[in-house]
């Protein structure tokens, strides 16, 4: 691997590259599907192959192949450098760089128990007791319960002297239960919606969500929402979830603080930005409760990473402190626009994409407001909702509609009946504005999305979003059916 590197790298410097660098990448995954008490799917693939981006005259160019020999690897270069000048005839400014050190080092997920060395029937016993344990529910209709497993090795290498290698491991599972009548079907799913919850780590952090243990609960919940009546409309006081405010974040917060969408670079797939450059620093993004993190470095989050794609560290950096917007998500080349060096968020899904700027792990950090259950007591009157359902918000992350599975009415500091089809909606800064309490540490949760959509061609991304359940007063609560 070393000679194929060095090959890279001085064809590209022959070709007249200021800077080049290759990402060799092999990815493997495997997902377990268990539907009504029969094995629905089983996927395994492998992917390996290399990418190589240069930088002619202040332009980038790319290219990639999946063929791992040293003339294949000169000739993608050769061709990576033609792009770049053939990208130069467009004009514009020249491609800057920041100065971050080249990096050499390792890393490996932190995980106890390989996801791949465990049997297929091991993994089939864990799905196929928890569809068991729906099935005991009468009335649900459709039972579902997945398993997936990723690891992905890359090696970076850059003209400016960085070489970094990296392991990424990946585990996660989920369970859906869907009851149907004549006029509606509800469904109710653990621990999250959208295939559950994934994480960076080995298959102990599948075997701790404990799938049949919670399969009962769903089941028995999807068939009472048939006959909840449904979510009054009105503004009201919202308490959220810990899963639903991460999905809050990832729509309102984490997609808008990408640098490269605030400076037009990305617009075509999922729109702008309103945080405009003008707003750093000086915009109320939300309450002084509300301190929003981009962490990299956090245990387990589908964000965690030891270095970017760019070779660039993983790191913490405050997005919202005290309310206050004070940062983005940032590239080497994007970085040097706002006076900063990047702060490492630089990511492409595959080794024939080029790296974009994504999401790591967009944190809410915990407050004090203890237990849900305290955060409920403290709560008069109002509507605790649960789980995602579906999602809307314009191109310029401003105005926003959310549905969730479930929700419940709060009288007197008590959660009392049970309603279907909750929705709210509101704009940005005044929904995080209104938020006056958010749940301790012990109800903190780093919810994965392994489903994140950016770029053109896309690219999918693994995110994450810490959260604990917060309120929110004065919120515009409807009603929506699908």
């Amino acid at each position: 691997m070393n000679d194929l590197i060095q090959r890279a790298l001085d064809a590209a410097e022959r070709a007249g590259a200021a800077y080049a660098d290759i990402r060799i990448v092999e990815r493997e995954a495997e997902s377990l599907t268990v539907k009504n008490g029969a094995l629905e799917a089983a996927n395994s693939d492998h992917s390996e192959g290399f990418g190589v981006r240069v930088l002619v005259d202040g332009a980038w160019g790319f290219s990639a192949s999946a063929l791992l020999e040293p003339e294949e690897i000169e000739r993608v270069t050769r061709q990576a450098a033609a792009v770049a000048r053939a990208s130069g005839l467009a004009g514009g400014d020249p491609v800057v760089l920041d100065e971050t050190p080249p990096q050499v080092g390792r890393y490996v997920t932190p995980h106890q128990e390989d996801p791949f060395s465990v049997s297929l029937d091991e993994k089939l016993r864990l799905l196929f007791e928890a569809d068991a344990a729906m099935a005991r529910v009468d009335g649900i209709n459709v039972r579902q319960s997945s398993i997936e497993c990723g690891r992905e090795r890359k090696t970076f290498a850059s003209t400016q002297g960085a070489r970094v290698e990296q392991e990424i491991v990946e585990a996660g599972a989920g369970i859906d239960a869907t009851a149907v009548n004549a006029s509606e079907s509800q469904s109710r799913s653990y621990p999250n919606s959208s295939g559950g919850q994934v994480v960076t780590g080995g298959f102990e952090a599948v075997r701790a969500m404990d799938l049949a243990g919670h399969a009962e609960q769903i089941a028995e919940e999807a068939v009472a929402l048939l006959d909840a009546p449904q979510c009054p409309s009105g503004r009201m006081t919202l308490i959220i979830d810990a899963s639903q405010v991460g999905l809050q974040i990832h729509e309102s917060c984490g997609h808008p603080i990408e640098l490269d969408r605030v400076l037009g670079y990305e617009a075509s797939f999922a729109g702008t930005s309103f945080l405009t450059l003008d707003k750093l620093g000086a915009l109320q993004y939300g309450s002084e409760l509300v301190n929003i993190d981009a962490d990299a470095t956090a245990p387990g989050g589908l964000g965690t990473f030891g270095y970017d794609d760019e070779g660039v560290p993983a790191q913490n950096v405050p997005i919202v402190s005290a309310g206050r917007f004070v940062g983005y998500l940032t590239s080497r080349e994007t970085a040097p626009v706002i006076g900063r060096s990047s702060m490492g968020s630089s990511r492409a899904w595959s080794w024939d994409r080029i790296p974009l700027i994504r999401m790591t792990n967009i944190n809410l950090r915990p407050g004090d407001a203890g237990s849900l259950e305290d955060l409920v007591a403290d709560t008069r009157d109002g509507l605790l909702i649960s789980t995602n359902k579906s999602w809307s918000i314009d191109d310029r992350r401003l105005n926003f509609q959310f549905g969730t599975q479930i929700g419940w009415l709060i009288r007197n500091g008590k959660r009392t009946q049970m309603v279907r089809n909750p929705t709210y909606t509101g704009i940005t800064p005044q929904f995080w504005g209104s938020c006056d309490a958010i749940c301790g540490p012990d109800e903190y949760v780093i919810w994965g999305v392994p489903n994140c959509g950016k770029g053109e061609p896309i690219q999918t991304g693994h995110v994450g979003h810490g959260a604990a359940p917060a309120r929110f007063r004065d919120v515009q609560v409807g009603v929506g059916r699908w």
